[in-house]
C-alpha cells in the first residue's frame, strides 16, 4: 500500500500524462478517464465503503453496550459471593 503522499503524488504524475496526451480530448471523456484513474489509484488503498463503516459503528455500539451490560453482571455476582472485600 502506498503512503498518501506517495499515492497523491502517483496520481498527479498520471494524470498529468493523461491530460498532456491530447488536448483536443472533449472534457467528458477526460473527465472518465480521470474518474477510472482515481477509481483505480482507491482501489489499491484499504477502503471501505461509507454505508459498511456506518453499519460497523452500529455493530461496534451495540456490542459495547453488551460488553457495559456483561461487565455491570459481573460486578454484582463478584459483590454476592465477596460481601466482606466489598465493604
Amino acid at each position: 500500500m502506498l503512503a498518501p503522499k506517495a499515492f497523491l503524488d502517483a496520481l498527479s504524475d498520471q494524470a498529468s500524462r493523461l491530460f498532456s496526451n491530447d488536448p483536443t480530448q472533449p472534457r467528458s471523456e477526460l473527465e472518465s478517464q480521470f474518474k477510472a484513474l482515481l477509481q483505480s489509484g482507491f482501489s489499491k488503498l484499504d477502503l471501505v465503503s461509507r454505508e459498511e463503516f456506518d453499519s460497523q459503528m452500529v455493530v461496534l455500539a451495540r456490542t459495547r453496550a453488551r460488553l457495559e451490560a456483561l461487565e455491570a453482571k459481573v460486578e454484582a455476582l463478584e459483590a454476592r459471593l465477596n460481601p466482606i472485600t466489598s465493604e
